[in-house]
Protein backbone atom coordinates (compact mmCIF):
# COMPACT_ATOMS: atom_id res chain seq x y z
CA UNK A 1 0.00 0.00 0.00
CA UNK A 2 1.39 3.38 -0.91
CA UNK A 3 2.23 5.77 1.91
CA UNK A 4 -0.39 8.45 2.40
CA UNK A 5 1.12 11.92 2.49
CA UNK A 6 -0.81 15.03 3.38
CA UNK A 7 -0.74 17.65 0.62
CA UNK A 8 1.61 20.56 1.22
CA UNK A 9 0.24 24.09 1.16
CA UNK A 10 1.30 26.31 -1.74
CA UNK A 11 4.54 28.19 -1.28
CA UNK A 12 4.22 30.93 1.33
CA UNK A 13 0.83 29.68 2.52
CA UNK A 14 0.36 28.18 5.96
CA UNK A 15 -2.31 25.69 6.93
CA UNK A 16 -4.21 28.40 8.79
CA UNK A 17 -4.14 30.67 5.72
CA UNK A 18 -5.03 28.05 3.13
CA UNK A 19 -7.85 29.28 0.92
CA UNK A 20 -11.10 27.33 0.87
CA UNK A 21 -11.97 26.91 -2.81
CA UNK A 22 -15.16 26.20 -4.72
CA UNK A 23 -13.84 22.70 -5.36
CA UNK A 24 -13.51 22.20 -1.60
CA UNK A 25 -17.12 23.24 -1.13
CA UNK A 26 -18.31 20.86 -3.86
CA UNK A 27 -16.36 17.95 -2.38
CA UNK A 28 -17.74 18.70 1.07
CA UNK A 29 -21.29 18.83 -0.29
CA UNK A 30 -20.83 15.43 -1.95
CA UNK A 31 -19.45 14.00 1.29
CA UNK A 32 -22.34 15.38 3.32
CA UNK A 33 -24.80 13.91 0.81
CA UNK A 34 -23.20 10.47 1.21
CA UNK A 35 -23.37 10.71 5.01
CA UNK A 36 -26.97 11.90 4.86
CA UNK A 37 -27.77 8.99 2.56
CA UNK A 38 -26.35 6.54 5.09
CA UNK A 39 -28.43 8.06 7.88
CA UNK A 40 -31.59 7.90 5.78
CA UNK A 41 -30.83 4.29 4.82
CA UNK A 42 -30.31 3.41 8.49
CA UNK A 43 -33.71 4.90 9.31
CA UNK A 44 -35.32 3.00 6.41
CA UNK A 45 -33.91 -0.45 7.17
CA UNK A 46 -34.71 0.03 10.84
CA UNK A 47 -38.40 -0.05 9.90
CA UNK A 48 -38.11 -3.21 7.80
CA UNK A 49 -39.10 -6.53 9.35
CA UNK A 50 -36.29 -8.40 7.56
CA UNK A 51 -33.59 -6.18 9.08
CA UNK A 52 -34.79 -4.08 12.00
CA UNK A 53 -33.01 -1.97 14.55
CA UNK A 54 -29.88 -4.12 14.81
CA UNK A 55 -29.12 -3.57 11.13
CA UNK A 56 -29.84 0.15 11.49
CA UNK A 57 -27.51 0.52 14.48
CA UNK A 58 -24.84 -1.53 12.70
CA UNK A 59 -24.95 0.78 9.70
CA UNK A 60 -24.55 3.83 11.93
CA UNK A 61 -21.65 2.21 13.78
CA UNK A 62 -20.02 1.55 10.42
CA UNK A 63 -20.49 5.22 9.58
CA UNK A 64 -18.61 6.27 12.71
CA UNK A 65 -15.85 3.74 12.09
CA UNK A 66 -15.45 4.71 8.45
CA UNK A 67 -14.83 8.35 9.28
CA UNK A 68 -12.55 7.51 12.21
CA UNK A 69 -10.55 4.92 10.26
CA UNK A 70 -10.03 7.18 7.24
CA UNK A 71 -9.37 10.41 9.10
CA UNK A 72 -7.27 8.77 11.82
CA UNK A 73 -5.46 6.38 9.43
CA UNK A 74 -6.57 3.52 11.69
CA UNK A 75 -5.09 0.54 9.84
CA UNK A 76 -3.09 -1.87 11.98
CA UNK A 77 -0.55 -2.56 9.27
CA UNK A 78 -0.02 1.13 8.46
CA UNK A 79 0.38 1.93 12.15
CA UNK A 80 2.83 -0.91 12.80
CA UNK A 81 4.79 -0.17 9.62
CA UNK A 82 5.20 3.49 10.56
CA UNK A 83 6.37 2.51 14.05
CA UNK A 84 8.87 -0.06 12.75
CA UNK A 85 10.23 1.93 9.81
CA UNK A 86 10.05 5.54 10.99
CA UNK A 87 9.42 5.69 14.72
CA UNK A 88 6.10 7.35 13.90
CA UNK A 89 4.26 6.04 16.94
CA UNK A 90 1.15 8.19 17.27
CA UNK A 91 -0.85 5.48 15.53
CA UNK A 92 0.14 3.07 18.27
CA UNK A 93 -1.40 5.40 20.84
CA UNK A 94 -4.67 5.33 18.89
CA UNK A 95 -4.72 1.52 19.19
CA UNK A 96 -3.88 1.65 22.89
CA UNK A 97 -6.51 4.34 23.50
CA UNK A 98 -9.17 2.27 21.72
CA UNK A 99 -8.25 -0.75 23.82
CA UNK A 100 -8.31 1.24 27.07
CA UNK A 101 -11.65 2.92 26.35
CA UNK A 102 -13.16 -0.37 25.24
CA UNK A 103 -11.83 -2.27 28.25
CA UNK A 104 -13.40 0.23 30.64
CA UNK A 105 -16.71 0.03 28.80
CA UNK A 106 -16.66 -3.76 28.66
CA UNK A 107 -15.97 -3.89 32.40
CA UNK A 108 -19.14 -1.93 33.08
CA UNK A 109 -21.19 -4.17 30.78
CA UNK A 110 -19.74 -7.38 32.20
CA UNK A 111 -20.42 -6.25 35.75
CA UNK A 112 -24.03 -5.46 34.82
CA UNK A 113 -24.84 -8.65 32.91
CA UNK A 114 -22.40 -11.19 34.37
CA UNK A 115 -21.90 -10.05 37.99
CA UNK A 116 -19.94 -13.15 39.02
CA UNK A 117 -17.14 -14.00 36.55
CA UNK A 118 -16.00 -17.14 38.37
CA UNK A 119 -16.36 -20.24 36.19
CA UNK A 120 -18.36 -18.45 33.50
CA UNK A 121 -17.78 -16.77 30.15
CA UNK A 122 -19.66 -13.64 29.05
CA UNK A 123 -22.22 -14.21 26.29
CA UNK A 124 -21.05 -13.62 22.70
CA UNK A 125 -17.71 -12.00 23.68
CA UNK A 126 -14.81 -12.87 21.38
CA UNK A 127 -12.86 -15.26 23.61
CA UNK A 128 -11.00 -17.83 21.53
CA UNK A 129 -9.04 -20.97 22.46
CA UNK A 130 -5.33 -20.29 22.93
CA UNK A 131 -3.30 -22.93 21.13
CA UNK A 132 -0.63 -23.22 18.48
CA UNK A 133 -3.12 -22.78 15.59
CA UNK A 134 -3.92 -19.29 16.94
CA UNK A 135 -0.20 -18.44 17.07
CA UNK A 136 0.32 -19.72 13.52
CA UNK A 137 -2.78 -17.97 12.18
CA UNK A 138 -1.80 -14.64 13.75
CA UNK A 139 1.74 -14.82 12.35
CA UNK A 140 0.48 -15.72 8.86
CA UNK A 141 -2.04 -12.89 9.10
CA UNK A 142 0.80 -10.48 9.92
CA UNK A 143 2.83 -11.64 6.93
CA UNK A 144 -0.30 -11.22 4.82
CA UNK A 145 -0.64 -7.62 6.00
CA UNK A 146 2.94 -6.88 4.94
CA UNK A 147 2.48 -8.49 1.53
CA UNK A 148 -0.93 -7.00 0.74
CA UNK A 149 -0.31 -3.60 2.31
CA UNK A 150 -3.14 -3.49 4.85
CA UNK A 151 -5.27 -5.40 7.31
CA UNK A 152 -8.77 -6.39 6.18
CA UNK A 153 -10.47 -3.25 7.53
CA UNK A 154 -7.59 -1.21 6.09
CA UNK A 155 -8.26 -2.64 2.63
CA UNK A 156 -11.91 -1.63 2.95
CA UNK A 157 -11.18 2.02 3.73
CA UNK A 158 -8.26 2.14 1.27
CA UNK A 159 -10.65 0.91 -1.42
CA UNK A 160 -12.84 3.87 -0.50
CA UNK A 161 -9.79 6.08 -1.18
CA UNK A 162 -9.40 4.60 -4.67
CA UNK A 163 -6.90 1.80 -4.07
CA UNK A 164 -7.31 -0.70 -6.89
CA UNK A 165 -4.80 -2.94 -5.15
CA UNK A 166 -7.23 -3.28 -2.27
CA UNK A 167 -9.63 -5.10 -4.60
CA UNK A 168 -7.10 -7.88 -5.23
CA UNK A 169 -6.34 -7.99 -1.52
CA UNK A 170 -10.01 -8.53 -0.66
CA UNK A 171 -10.43 -11.10 -3.45
CA UNK A 172 -7.44 -12.91 -2.01
CA UNK A 173 -9.08 -12.77 1.43
CA UNK A 174 -12.14 -14.60 0.10
CA UNK A 175 -9.87 -17.23 -1.46
CA UNK A 176 -8.01 -17.52 1.84
CA UNK A 177 -11.28 -18.21 3.64
CA UNK A 178 -12.03 -21.04 1.22
CA UNK A 179 -8.57 -22.52 1.76
CA UNK A 180 -9.22 -22.33 5.52
CA UNK A 181 -12.46 -24.29 5.14
CA UNK A 182 -10.38 -27.22 3.89
CA UNK A 183 -7.75 -27.00 6.64
CA UNK A 184 -10.11 -26.18 9.53
CA UNK A 185 -11.23 -29.65 10.61
CA UNK A 186 -7.70 -31.14 10.85
CA UNK A 187 -6.47 -28.06 12.73
CA UNK A 188 -9.46 -28.13 15.05
CA UNK A 189 -8.80 -31.73 16.01
CA UNK A 190 -5.04 -31.23 16.34
CA UNK A 191 -4.82 -28.01 18.30
CA UNK A 192 -8.08 -26.11 18.84
CA UNK A 193 -10.72 -28.35 20.42
CA UNK A 194 -8.61 -29.08 23.52
CA UNK A 195 -6.91 -25.67 23.76
CA UNK A 196 -7.80 -23.61 26.85
CA UNK A 197 -10.19 -20.67 26.52
CA UNK A 198 -8.67 -18.16 28.92
CA UNK A 199 -10.73 -15.22 30.18
CA UNK A 200 -8.79 -13.03 32.63
CA UNK A 201 -11.74 -12.20 34.97
CA UNK A 202 -11.98 -15.92 35.80
CA UNK A 203 -8.60 -15.50 37.52
CA UNK A 204 -8.35 -11.82 38.51
CA UNK A 205 -11.94 -10.60 38.65
CA UNK A 206 -13.11 -7.54 36.74
CA UNK A 207 -11.14 -4.99 38.73
CA UNK A 208 -7.91 -6.96 38.54
CA UNK A 209 -8.30 -7.67 34.83
CA UNK A 210 -9.00 -4.03 34.06
CA UNK A 211 -6.04 -2.82 36.14
CA UNK A 212 -3.69 -5.32 34.47
CA UNK A 213 -4.92 -4.33 31.00
CA UNK A 214 -4.65 -0.59 31.67
CA UNK A 215 -1.19 -1.01 33.22
CA UNK A 216 0.09 -2.88 30.15
CA UNK A 217 -1.47 -0.30 27.81
CA UNK A 218 0.00 2.58 29.81
CA UNK A 219 3.45 1.01 29.64
CA UNK A 220 3.15 0.48 25.90
CA UNK A 221 1.93 4.05 25.41
CA UNK A 222 4.81 5.56 27.39
CA UNK A 223 7.31 3.43 25.45
CA UNK A 224 5.75 4.50 22.12
CA UNK A 225 5.72 8.21 22.99
CA UNK A 226 9.34 8.17 24.20
CA UNK A 227 10.49 6.65 20.91
CA UNK A 228 8.30 8.76 18.62
CA UNK A 229 9.89 11.04 16.03
CA UNK A 230 8.91 14.68 16.82
CA UNK A 231 8.51 15.41 13.09
CA UNK A 232 5.43 13.22 13.06
CA UNK A 233 3.44 15.83 14.97
CA UNK A 234 3.35 18.02 11.86
CA UNK A 235 1.04 15.45 10.24
CA UNK A 236 -1.52 15.51 13.05
CA UNK A 237 -4.30 17.98 13.75
CA UNK A 238 -3.34 20.56 16.37
CA UNK A 239 -5.61 22.53 18.75
CA UNK A 240 -8.03 24.76 16.88
CA UNK A 241 -7.49 28.52 17.04
CA UNK A 242 -9.92 29.76 14.37
CA UNK A 243 -12.50 28.62 11.84
CA UNK A 244 -9.93 28.01 9.11
CA UNK A 245 -7.88 25.78 11.41
CA UNK A 246 -11.01 23.92 12.53
CA UNK A 247 -11.89 23.20 8.92
CA UNK A 248 -8.31 22.13 8.22
CA UNK A 249 -8.33 19.75 11.20
CA UNK A 250 -11.69 18.22 10.35
CA UNK A 251 -11.14 17.74 6.63
CA UNK A 252 -7.43 17.58 5.80
CA UNK A 253 -5.19 16.93 8.79
CA UNK A 254 -4.88 13.48 10.30
CA UNK A 255 -7.07 13.31 13.38
CA UNK A 256 -5.51 13.09 16.82
CA UNK A 257 -4.74 9.48 17.82
CA UNK A 258 -6.47 10.09 21.14
CA UNK A 259 -9.68 11.16 19.39
CA UNK A 260 -9.49 8.33 16.86
CA UNK A 261 -8.89 5.71 19.53
CA UNK A 262 -11.69 7.05 21.71
CA UNK A 263 -14.17 6.83 18.83
CA UNK A 264 -13.11 3.30 17.88
CA UNK A 265 -13.14 2.11 21.50
CA UNK A 266 -16.54 3.67 22.18
CA UNK A 267 -18.06 2.12 19.07
CA UNK A 268 -16.70 -1.23 20.23
CA UNK A 269 -18.55 -0.90 23.53
CA UNK A 270 -21.80 0.13 21.83
CA UNK A 271 -21.43 -2.77 19.39
CA UNK A 272 -21.14 -5.32 22.19
CA UNK A 273 -24.02 -3.78 24.13
CA UNK A 274 -26.36 -3.38 21.20
CA UNK A 275 -25.56 -6.00 18.55
CA UNK A 276 -22.37 -8.09 18.80
CA UNK A 277 -18.65 -7.48 19.35
CA UNK A 278 -16.95 -5.54 16.58
CA UNK A 279 -15.44 -7.39 13.64
CA UNK A 280 -14.95 -7.00 9.92
CA UNK A 281 -14.87 -10.59 8.67
CA UNK A 282 -18.26 -12.18 9.35
CA UNK A 283 -19.83 -10.94 6.11
CA UNK A 284 -16.78 -11.94 4.03
CA UNK A 285 -16.90 -15.34 5.71
CA UNK A 286 -20.58 -15.67 4.83
CA UNK A 287 -19.98 -14.92 1.16
CA UNK A 288 -16.97 -17.21 1.12
CA UNK A 289 -18.92 -20.09 2.62
CA UNK A 290 -21.68 -19.64 0.05
CA UNK A 291 -19.15 -19.55 -2.78
CA UNK A 292 -17.20 -22.54 -1.46
CA UNK A 293 -20.45 -24.49 -1.12
CA UNK A 294 -21.44 -23.77 -4.70
CA UNK A 295 -17.98 -24.86 -5.89
CA UNK A 296 -18.15 -28.05 -3.84
CA UNK A 297 -15.02 -27.37 -1.81
CA UNK A 298 -16.59 -26.68 1.56
CA UNK A 299 -16.68 -29.61 4.02
CA UNK A 300 -20.08 -30.94 5.02
CA UNK A 301 -19.46 -29.50 8.49
CA UNK A 302 -16.90 -27.27 10.18
CA UNK A 303 -16.09 -28.96 13.47
CA UNK A 304 -16.90 -27.00 16.62
CA UNK A 305 -17.76 -23.83 14.73
CA UNK A 306 -21.18 -23.55 16.34
CA UNK A 307 -19.64 -23.55 19.83
CA UNK A 308 -16.80 -21.05 19.34
CA UNK A 309 -17.13 -17.30 19.90
CA UNK A 310 -15.66 -14.98 17.28
CA UNK A 311 -16.26 -13.09 14.07
CA UNK A 312 -16.24 -16.38 12.21
CA UNK A 313 -19.07 -18.84 12.56
CA UNK A 314 -21.76 -20.84 10.85
CA UNK A 315 -23.57 -18.30 8.70
CA UNK A 316 -27.24 -18.39 7.84
CA UNK A 317 -27.93 -14.81 6.67
CA UNK A 318 -27.33 -13.32 3.23
CA UNK A 319 -26.65 -9.89 4.75
CA UNK A 320 -25.41 -10.03 8.35
CA UNK A 321 -25.31 -7.14 10.79
CA UNK A 322 -21.58 -7.14 10.12
CA UNK A 323 -22.38 -6.57 6.46
CA UNK A 324 -24.18 -3.35 7.36
CA UNK A 325 -21.15 -2.25 9.39
CA UNK A 326 -18.92 -2.86 6.36
CA UNK A 327 -21.26 -0.91 4.08
CA UNK A 328 -21.36 2.02 6.49
CA UNK A 329 -17.58 1.90 6.93
CA UNK A 330 -16.94 1.95 3.18
CA UNK A 331 -19.37 4.75 2.29
CA UNK A 332 -18.33 6.92 5.25
CA UNK A 333 -14.65 6.43 4.42
CA UNK A 334 -15.44 7.37 0.81
CA UNK A 335 -17.17 10.54 1.99
CA UNK A 336 -14.23 11.39 4.24
CA UNK A 337 -11.71 10.81 1.46
CA UNK A 338 -13.69 12.92 -1.02
CA UNK A 339 -14.09 15.82 1.39
CA UNK A 340 -10.33 15.99 2.01
CA UNK A 341 -9.40 15.45 -1.66
CA UNK A 342 -7.73 12.15 -0.79
CA UNK A 343 -9.67 10.02 -3.27
CA UNK A 344 -7.24 9.02 -5.97
CA UNK A 345 -7.05 5.83 -8.01
CA UNK A 346 -3.92 3.95 -6.97
CA UNK A 347 -2.08 2.28 -9.82
CA UNK A 348 -1.85 -1.50 -9.93
CA UNK A 349 0.51 -3.74 -11.87
CA UNK A 350 1.13 -7.45 -12.16
CA UNK A 351 3.69 -7.54 -9.34
CA UNK A 352 1.90 -5.50 -6.70
CA UNK A 353 -1.43 -7.01 -7.70
CA UNK A 354 -0.01 -10.52 -7.26
CA UNK A 355 1.48 -9.71 -3.85
CA UNK A 356 -1.81 -8.15 -2.74
CA UNK A 357 -3.64 -11.29 -3.88
CA UNK A 358 -1.21 -13.62 -2.11
CA UNK A 359 -1.23 -11.45 1.01
CA UNK A 360 -5.01 -11.44 0.93
CA UNK A 361 -5.06 -15.24 0.84
CA UNK A 362 -2.90 -15.24 3.97
CA UNK A 363 -5.22 -12.68 5.60
CA UNK A 364 -8.27 -14.81 4.87
CA UNK A 365 -6.70 -18.06 6.02
CA UNK A 366 -5.32 -16.44 9.17
CA UNK A 367 -8.58 -14.66 9.99
CA UNK A 368 -10.73 -17.77 9.67
CA UNK A 369 -8.31 -19.98 11.59
CA UNK A 370 -8.00 -17.39 14.38
CA UNK A 371 -11.80 -16.79 14.38
CA UNK A 372 -11.35 -13.15 13.38
CA UNK A 373 -8.89 -10.44 12.40
CA UNK A 374 -7.22 -7.43 14.03
CA UNK A 375 -10.63 -5.93 14.81
CA UNK A 376 -12.53 -9.06 15.84
CA UNK A 377 -9.81 -10.96 17.72
CA UNK A 378 -7.31 -8.28 18.73
CA UNK A 379 -9.51 -5.27 19.41
CA UNK A 380 -12.70 -6.94 20.64
CA UNK A 381 -10.76 -9.75 22.31
CA UNK A 382 -8.46 -7.54 24.39
CA UNK A 383 -11.34 -5.21 25.26
CA UNK A 384 -13.18 -8.31 26.52
CA UNK A 385 -10.15 -9.50 28.55
CA UNK A 386 -9.50 -12.56 26.37
CA UNK A 387 -5.92 -13.83 26.41
CA UNK A 388 -6.45 -14.81 22.77
CA UNK A 389 -6.56 -11.10 21.89
CA UNK A 390 -3.10 -10.49 23.33
CA UNK A 391 -1.71 -13.61 21.65
CA UNK A 392 -3.07 -12.44 18.29
CA UNK A 393 -1.63 -8.95 18.94
CA UNK A 394 1.86 -10.29 19.64
CA UNK A 395 2.18 -12.77 16.82
CA UNK A 396 0.46 -10.70 14.12
CA UNK A 397 2.83 -7.85 15.03
CA UNK A 398 5.76 -10.27 14.75
CA UNK A 399 4.47 -11.31 11.34
CA UNK A 400 4.37 -7.68 10.22
CA UNK A 401 7.84 -7.08 11.70
CA UNK A 402 9.33 -10.02 9.82
CA UNK A 403 7.53 -9.03 6.63
CA UNK A 404 8.84 -5.48 6.80
CA UNK A 405 12.39 -6.58 7.62
CA UNK A 406 12.23 -8.89 4.57
CA UNK A 407 10.87 -5.89 2.61
CA UNK A 408 7.80 -7.81 1.51
CA UNK A 409 5.84 -4.56 1.66
CA UNK A 410 8.19 -3.03 -0.94
CA UNK A 411 7.54 -5.60 -3.66
CA UNK A 412 5.99 -3.98 -6.69
CA UNK A 413 6.32 -0.37 -5.48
Amino acid sequence: MSQFVMPNPPSGETAQERVWTTADSIRSAVALALIAGLILLANYIGELEDFGSDASVSLLMGLALGVAFERGRFCFFCIWRDAIDRNYNSGLTSIYTALAVGSIGYTVLFALFTPNPEGTLPPAAHIAPVGWPLVLAAFVFGIGMALSGACISGHIYRLAEGSLRAITGLVGTVIGFMVAFVTWNPLYEAGIQDAPTIWLPNYFGYTGSLLITLAVLLGLTIFALKRSDPKEQKRIAQPTTNLAQLRENLVRKRWSPWLTGTIVGSVGVVAYLRVEPLGTTRQLNSWSQDLAGSLGIKPESLAGMDTLAGCIGVIGEVVTNNGWIILGLFVAALASAISGNRFKFESINVKNGATALLGGVMLGWGAFTALGCTVGVLLSGIQGFALSGWVFFLFSFLGVFVGIKLKLNKIGQ
